[in-house]
């Protein structure tokens, strides 16, 4: 018989994206890894409970989404599917420090871009396995890694390739993909590509709104904007090579990397299209400015989660997710503006000995780490917790057990699931 993803007369297949069939053997060894009696009682108990004098409310939406998930359950298909092949990671799978060393326990090796975000496949080859992560890879990556004729099981998301449909939709007609995004993180890397795809295809990545105001400021001349010469030294390493704004921002369509803040992408996006109404009138906006619904729904559900949350906000907001994460540290973010929030990679971060917290303050990924003292109130505090969506379940539930255990309170989930 022909092996999997072999048929007979067929060239052995290399490249996999619907997995091998393997998710309903293989779901109860990833949910015994990364599940949580804790936080299921919680959230069976409409996402609240009540811990000796601690209010604990989940957020309603948090941890692992759709996507996550299924590049999670492809990794540890494709290791017992090929037992006998080396397999690499093109960079982590997600962005979660557990997630990956489970990786690297399970025998996969990761290769890490250079500071320019290149790859150097040359350690992989045609007998070995390549897993692409959600975040995606460039077009150049993908070609590179075809060519190696090695078997390649991709994971990118959903959500991230209706993005990359609108992006090579805007280069194949002639708009400039204006990506609103971190211009060092993976999945903008992939995206911009997409462009690629057709010649003459342009893209452009800003960060925030301040970035797509230069861009704004340039579309309508105002006095005082950037110099042709300023725009390009300043987007140099944030746009196509030979990037033109004279030439190249008269047609623009408007995406974002998946994990950014949902309402300033819409903002930016309306603000680029306003200032070519007022500077050119509707009829040249219509023909000239595009923008297509590419929020990642389940981005959008954790911050909507975290928003409602913050109508009410609790005394301590615990955000839970990797660092270098970024839908988690704009969820972050969110929860600053309102309560005591501390950024956590992971329950490691929470010393219950000396009742001390190393936290994250910042978006940046490479904000420097703080160790707060006495972090915690002193009587009874209501606590909101929330996650990325690359957080597992089960490191919530210890980073909730270690402030329990700090609090000298002890948790029981038996019989009638009193809680003492």
């Amino acid at each position: 018989m022909p092996g999997r993803g072999v048929r007979p007369g067929v060239t052995e297949q290399t490249y996999f994206r619907k997995g091998f069939g393997l998710r309903k053997e293989l779901r109860p060894v990833i949910d015994a890894e990364f599940e949580s009696a804790l936080v299921e009682w919680i959230r069976s108990n409409g996402n609240k409970g009540q811990f000796g004098d601690v209010s604990v409310t989940l957020a309603k939406e948090f941890g692992f989404c759709y996507g996550v998930d299924r590049a999670v359950d492809y990794a540890y298909e494709t290791v017992h599917n090929f037992p006998e092949k080396q397999i690499y990671l093109v960079g982590e799978i997600i962005h979660n420090p557990y997630v990956n060393q489970r990786m690297t326990e399970m025998g996969m090796l990761f290769i890490y871009p250079d500071g320019s975000g290149a790859f150097d496949f040359s350690q992989i080859t045609a007998n070995d396995v390549a897993v692409m992560p959600a975040f995606g890879v460039t077009l150049h990556d993908f070609d590179e890694l075809s060519q190696i004729g090695c078997i390649l099981v991709d994971t990118t998301c959903g959500s991230v390739l209706h993005v990359w449909k609108r992006v090579e939709s805007y280069a194949k007609d002639g708009f400039t993909a204006v990506i609103h995004g971190k211009d060092t993180h993976e999945e903008c890397h992939a995206t911009a590509s997409q462009v690629n795809k057709y010649d003459g295809g342009r893209f452009i990545i800003i960060r925030d709104m301040d970035e797509s105001e230069l861009i704004r400021d340039y579309i309508a001349d105002k006095p005082g904007r950037m110099s042709r010469e300023q725009f390009i030294k300043h987007f140099e390493k944030k746009a196509s090579p030979g990037f033109d704004p004279d030439v190249d921002l008269e047609f623009i369509g408007v995406a974002n990397q998946t994990t950014m803040l949902a309402n300033e992408s819409l903002a930016i996006g309306w603000k680029i299209h306003e200032t070519m109404v007022e500077h050119f009138g509707d009829e040249h906006a219509s023909t000239h400015f595009r923008s297509f619904g590419t929020i990642c729904s389940a981005t959008q559900e954790r911050q909507d989660a975290v928003a409602e949350m913050m109508q009410d906000a609790p005394d301590v907001m615990l955000v839970i997710g990797g660092y270098n994460s970024s839908n988690t540290n704009h969820l972050a973010h969110l929860c600053e503006q309102h309560t005591r929030t501390f950024h956590v990679e992971d329950a490691s971060c929470i010393d219950t000995e000396t009742g001390t917290i190393r936290h994250k303050v910042g978006l940046s990924p490479d904000a420097p780490q703080i160790l707060d003292p006495n972090w915690l109130p002193e009587g009874p505090f209501t606590l909101g917790i929330t996650a990325g969506a690359s957080t597992p379940n089960n490191k919530i539930g210890e980073a909730l057990l270690r402030i329990l255990t700090s609090r000298g309170i002890e948790v029981d989930l038996s019989a009638d699931a009193r809680i003492g």
